[in-house]
């Protein structure tokens, strides 16, 4: 299979795959920057098919943009060519799946997407909250990236699944009571009932899977979901409005037998395949 048969043209396509190299605020083990490639190849040992969904990614019009290019160095400039591209991207009705990369990706994309939404909802699902205020005195960063994307849409529309890493304050901000979920995914159903048809922007972070399957990642972090237990999550997310996406934090050198790599492959196929609300 050719990268999620990405066959398509840009003015044909319905969905835009975009790789987004930057890892420059990695606060552990850096190598993110090495994943879009990483699961590109991957992606040739894998079916089209998903039979959890039952669906198969030859039946929708997918274009793979390849990598955004980014500059060595300058963070505020990479930011802004990543919100530039985003938006371009997300152009008439086309939906965009980014795939880093570390997280704070999310940031400027978000920013775009929030452009054409004003009403946009995002869900998190990741091991680590994201919520600091900054890192080392860096508001811009992995760390703080879920403060900086609450701070435009509003707390009230973050919803965090799958969390077991954060700082005791974080679950004094607004509505972290209600809308962060910890260690698993039991209020999926509840989050995407409140959400409704809202337009959607889903975040994985690939450390929520436990280690023990992924461990190629820049922050592991013990006590993760199966692989299994993501896929119905996925499985739920496609009766919503998935108006974009991101898969972020495969470090894929730390896995040398190269499962962690065909583990994202897999997650991107569910995901792309989620976001098709066709039944």
């Amino acid at each position: 299979m050719n990268f999620y048969c990405a066959n398509h043209s840009f003015e044909k396509a319905n969905f835009i795959i975009a790789g987004v190299p930057y890892d420059g605020t990695s606060s552990f083990r850096p190598g993110s920057r090495f994943a879009p490639n990483a699961i590109r190849e991957a992606s040739y040992g894998i079916e089209s098919y998903s039979p959890y969904l039952n669906k198969d990614l030859r039946d929708i019009k997918i274009c793979d943009m390849q990598d955004i290019p980014l500059s060595f160095g300058d963070k505020e400039f990479n930011l802004h060519i990543i919100e530039s591209f985003s938006y371009k991207f997300l152009k008439g009705r086309k939906k965009l799946l980014s795939i880093g990369g570390e997280h704070l990706i999310t940031y400027p994309i978000i920013k775009s997407v929030y452009k054409k939404y004003k009403d946009l909802t995002v869900l998190h699902i990741d091991a680590h909250s994201d919520l600091i205020d900054s890192y080392r005195g860096e508001k811009l960063s992995h760390a703080s990236v879920m403060r900086r994307v609450a701070e435009i849409i509003g707390f009230e529309n973050l919803y965090q699944l799958g969390i077991r890493s954060l700082n005791k304050s974080d679950k004094f901000l607004p509505f972290r009571d209600k809308n962060m979920c910890l260690f698993d995914f039991s209020k999926a159903e509840e989050y995407l009932e409140i959400i409704g048809d809202r337009p959607l922007y889903v975040s994985l972070d690939l450390d929520v899977l436990d280690p023990s399957i992924f461990c190629g990642t820049g922050t592991p972090e013990p006590g993760g979901v199966t692989y299994k237990e993501l896929v119905n999550l996925l499985q739920l997310l496609q009766h919503s409005n998935i108006v974009g996406a991101d898969v972020v934090e495969l470090s894929p050198h730390y896995d040398n037998s190269g499962v962690s790599s065909v583990t994202a492959a897999s997650a991107v196929r569910e995901l792309l395949l989620a976001m098709d609300l066709r039944s």
